[in-house]
């Protein structure tokens, strides 16, 4: 049952000397909602019991002194707050909506966030070293219902090796001279918006090439930023070169570490000739990969110039990891990939990434599944990812139910009827019996 409302704001739960205030509760709700979530209609109930939960960790936390700095605080609350504006379209919307500045949210998150990051590190060495071996998979698995066991459609694993083929230095002089002549055109008085539908970056050419950026958040190109921060409000950059092309930047407007800056990209014409010649080093590659003189990782690592999936070996990421249904594949690989048996690897295929940029990729089958009900044999590293987080929440639930005795737990009673609070309701009973 859910609790009635209370007008005022007030203590509602203590754990030891921590304090839970009606308000803590209203704001992680008003949190939920911003982030889009439905709150359900025991929200109020389970995100007390959450909280209740997290004090006892921070507490345990404080005792053991595990180290949470402020820095890390700060730039949790900066990541949250960027989210926020994200979402709203704009820092001004944002505080419409939540009817306080940036300053007040940031003062409203700060103690949560500190907790949370206590709690989680307090969590994380409850559950070190905790291991899960095959008979407990097996075991996992076969408590499980049969018709409960999730149905998985066919699923691949695949890995890709791109070269992007250089382009010649008229080529890339040319990319200049163009972004040379914007900057002339916009010192003379024309809008940079207008020239940015020259731009070949079709994320925002449309959008007069602006973006909304922060200078911390480690989501733009590092040279790309330093050149815009650069800028005095209303300059244009010189031409300059970044992994994606030639740029200019535009800084619009600058508060602290958040910026709005434009930009027009000019990506150098890649011509047959240095097609030809990538062509060429791609059908070398392929042939030591079949002859089996060089792995594929290895192939990755010295050869693809796709700098994201190095770190993964090659291989495509997605929700499950490299596991990737036909669907979540850029639809340019599902008939290359059809012609694939396990193990093989596709012929050189031209293409052209998200901003335009031609390539040259060969395609690796390493897996694939047909449609199947989950079973041991085929899907035994989901279950044991599953099994093992099912280990820890109980290594955790066994801890909770142990430590909570020790400490001093008032509950109020206007949440007496919370269902998923048994324990720690217990467990106030028995601190009032004491007092």
């Amino acid at each position: 049952a859910q609790p009635k409302g209370i007008l005022a704001d007030k203590i509602i739960a203590v754990v030891g000397n921590k304090i839970i205030l009606k308000s803590d509760i209203d704001n992680q709700l008003l949190d939920m909602q911003r982030q889009g979530m439905d709150i359900p209609a025991n929200g109020r109930c389970m995100t007390l019991e959450q909280s209740l939960g997290v004090k006892a960790l921070v507490l345990q936390a404080e005792k053991d002194s595990l180290p949470v700095t402020d820095e890390e605080v700060e730039s949790d609350i900066d990541n949250r707050i960027r989210y926020f504006i994200q979402q709203y379209g704009s820092k001004d919307e944002l505080e419409r909506i939540a009817g306080k500045s940036i300053y007040q949210l940031k003062d409203d998150m700060r103690d949560g966030i500190r907790d949370m990051k206590l709690a989680g590190a307090m969590r994380n060495k409850i559950v070190d070293g905790v291991r899960i071996t095959p008979n407990e998979v097996k075991e996992y698995f076969e408590k499980m219902p049969t018709d409960s066991l999730p149905f998985y459609e066919s699923e691949v694993e695949l890995g890709q090796i791109v070269v992007y083929p250089k382009a010649s230095r008229e080529a890339e002089e040319y990319a200049v001279e163009q972004l040379n002549d914007y900057k002339k055109q916009v010192e003379a008085g024309k809008d940079f918006r207008i020239l940015a539908k020259n731009s070949d970056d079709p994320g925002s050419k449309d959008a007069g090439g602006q973006y909304d950026v922060n200078r911390s958040a480690g989501q733009m190109d590092a040279t790309w930023l330093n050149k815009a921060f650069n800028l005095k409000e209303g300059q244009v950059s010189t031409p300059f070169k970044t992994r994606f092309g030639y740029h200019i930047v535009q800084l619009v407007s600058r508060a602290g570490d958040d910026a709005v800056v434009r930009h027009i990209l000019k990506i150098p014409q890649v011509t047959q000739i240095e097609m030809s010649e990538g062509f060429s080093k791609m059908d070398s590659i392929r042939s030591k990969l079949i002859a089996g003189t060089i792995d594929f990782g290895t192939a990755v690592n010295k050869y693809s110039d796709d700098e994201a999936s190095k770190f993964t070996a090659g291989m495509l990421q997605g929700p499950n990891g490299s596991f990737l249904t036909l669907d979540q594949l850029d639809p340019a690989l599902v008939p290359m990939m059809q012609k694939l048996k396990v193990g093989e690897f596709s012929q050189p295929t031209e293409f052209a990434d998200e901003r335009g940029k031609k390539g040259i990729r060969i395609i690796y089958l390493k897996s694939q599944s047909a449609p199947h009900r989950e079973n041991l044999k085929d899907d035994y590293s989901k279950i044991a990812t599953k099994a093992l987080e099912e280990k820890k929440e109980n290594i955790l639930e066994n801890w909770f139910y142990k430590k909570i005795k020790t400490y001093y737990i008032m509950i109020d009673g206007e949440y007496k009827d919370c269902s998923e609070m048994g324990k720690w309701i217990e467990a106030a009973k028995a601190s009032a019996s004491t007092n």
